[in-house]
């Protein structure tokens, strides 16, 4: 395998010093997904990465970086000693940064940052070697993390930032550099640390201060708050490019046809009319493919290989994905279809979330009831400061709420939306994730399609794993194409 770092490469970029030469392969921060060749970085999170050292050597590490030499290890461990670790491993970002040719897209936004970068990499990889965040390493680790496991030879790379408070992105942006930087949407999120949407546009906005010269920042054109993200845009001397609905929007959206399975989508852009489809139900999901395209149009991506590619995309785990669970496989149509979209939420992407659960076609003359019916099953939106609870109960009046026969919720705050609830789609509501799990997975029937949502502090992916354990999972993702 070809290096990643050798220990002199390391060096060079953090400043520290090596116990013995060494070569990795990979860049790690976790023992129990470190693979043989990582560098082993001990971070100080929940735990003090040191206290693993021993046991990511044992288990193959090339070397550890460390602030100093934890007690019990060999004479001739093999370490990188750096005064301070997570310094150091903003220092290796940096520098897999600058020995790349690599065109790099960044994304951030309220709603969609996670569909967006998994659209990216799909897009990209059919046309030359890219390298994309796993998971949401978004944050103050996640970023030098995915930048640092960066192979020289990129020749695209999609980053993903985040934030939760003030100050966060524009420090990011700066070590990833973009070529393309994109805000998917402003929404209310992080409230609490912010206040007001202004705050959180200006927030957002600041990922242009990363761009790299003539680099161009794609936006969304819908918004309030659009004139923020423009002048955030200006401020870096970089070409705007607005994606939406209206008429300011150089890549519109004209139509999302939602239909099983996927949603086939037109729009015009500056080539003319333009058709694609992703293989995953939502009318958010085009439009943040459409963002996606116009940013790949921005780097001079081949367009045509592009939607291809797109077309097969689907929702990262916990992030809108569909599955069958097959209740009886021994009689037919005795299944249900599970829509988890437990990693997180807000308003705007519960209401994103509600209006796929009002489009989805549930199936009569099944299960108990013989009746198929629409399902939400609803945790917490957390960090909303102090509207909290009006945000939560202002969910009763979507219009996607009259498709929907029945909202389970748990959580402290979702006990607003369930008291708001007309009694006919009032379900079940409990203090917590766990105790809801009990009573609400024996009422789900054949024919049923449910919807699990909520922040990923409401601990909601704890009733998906109790669904899927009713029966047979089944993705539909592995028919859709």
């Amino acid at each position: 395998m070809t290096p990643l770092w050798t220990s002199d490469d390391a060096i060079a970029a953090t400043g520290g010093t090596a116990t013995r030469p060494f070569t990795a392969t990979g860049v790690s921060i976790d023992t129990r997904t470190l693979a043989a060749g990582d560098l082993f970085v001990a971070l100080q999170a929940a735990r003090d990465g040191h206290e693993f050292v021993a046991q990511a050597l044992e288990n193959g590490a090339a070397a550890a970086l460390v602030s100093h030499r934890p007690a019990n290890l060999p004479e001739d461990a093999p370490l990188l000693i750096v005064p301070d670790v997570l310094a150091a491993l903003e220092a290796l970002g940096r520098a897999a940064r600058a020995r790349t040719g690599a065109r790099v897209f960044a994304v951030t936004g309220s709603v969609g940052k996670t569909s967006t970068k998994e659209m990216l990499r799909a897009m990209c990889s059919g046309q030359g070697r890219t390298h994309a965040a796993v998971a949401s390493y978004n944050n103050h680790w996640g970023v030098p993390l995915t930048l640092a496991r960066m192979p020289a030879d990129t020749e695209f790379a999609v980053i993903e930032i985040g934030m939760n408070h003030p100050g966060e992105i524009a420090p990011l942006a700066r070590m990833a550099r973009p070529h393309v930087a994109m805000v998917t949407t402003v929404a209310a999120a992080h409230l609490e640390a912010f206040g007001a949407l202004e705050g959180i546009a200006v927030e957002k906005g600041s990922i242009c201060e990363g761009l790299e010269p003539d680099g161009a920042a794609v936006l969304h054109g819908d918004l309030e708050t659009t004139p923020l993200l423009i002048a955030a845009a200006d401020k870096a001397k970089a070409e705007t490019i607005l994606f939406g609905t209206g008429s300011n929007a150089a890549y519109r959206l004209y139509e999302a046809r939602i239909r099983e399975g996927h949603t086939v989508a037109r729009a015009a852009t500056p080539h003319g009319m333009l058709l694609f489809k992703v293989a995953s139900e939502g009318r958010h999901f085009a439009m943040n493919a459409l963002a996606a395209l116009a940013a790949c149009d921005a780097l001079g991506l081949d367009m045509a290989q592009a939607i291809m590619d797109l077309g097969h995309w689907h929702p990262p785990a916990g992030r809108g994905g569909r599955e069958r669970v097959v209740i009886d496989p021994a009689r037919s149509g005795e299944w249900f279809e599970l829509i988890d979209d437990a990693f997180n939420a807000n308003p705007a992407s519960l209401s994103a979330a509600l209006d796929v659960l009002a489009a989805s076609v549930t199936r009569d003359g099944v299960g108990r009831t013989m009746r198929g019916r629409r399902i939400a099953i609803l945790g917490d939106m957390l960090e909303l400061g102090e509207d909290e609870l009006s945000l939560h109960r202002a969910i009763a009046d979507d219009p996607a709420l009259l498709q929907v026969s029945v909202v389970h919720c748990a959580g402290r705050r979702m006990k607003s939306l369930w008291d708001a609830l007309p009694d006919e789609r009032k379900g079940l509501w409990a203090e917590t994730a766990e105790e809801l799990s009990a009573q609400v997975i024996r009422r789900l029937d054949a024919g049923d399609v449910v919807l699990v949502k909520g922040s990923k502090g409401s601990r909601v992916s704890l009733i998906v794993d109790a669904i899927r354990k009713l029966g047979q999972r089944s993705p539909q993702s592995e028919s859709e194409g």
